[in-house]
């Protein structure tokens, strides 16, 4: 049994739910910021390492949910957890 169920996850606040399509839409939308953060952070730790302000590896640098998660992974459980919200 997948968790969370797409169920769960189609339900919005004013209660009109969504249809899988709209749900595949904005987990792939999601999942896209995400790997854009992720890029971002990258950027960040090697400016970091390059100007000399500090000798800790870059990966350590990361917050570890974007380190060690996939961006889809990452996505459904913001969407889950209402940090993003899906509109049509």
């Amino acid at each position: 049994m997948l968790y969370p169920t797409i169920q769960t996850l189609s339900e919005r606040e004013n209660g009109e739910p969504l249809n899988r399509y709209e749900l595949v839409m904005g987990v792939a939308k999601s999942a896209r910021m995400v790997t854009d953060e992720f890029i971002e952070e990258i950027g960040r730790a090697h400016q970091m390492v390059d100007n000399h302000e500090t000798d800790r590896p870059i990966l350590s640098l990361i917050p570890e949910e974007l380190r060690e998660e996939k961006p889809v992974h990452i996505a459904i459980k913001r969407i889950e957890n209402r940090e993003y919200t899906l509109e049509k």
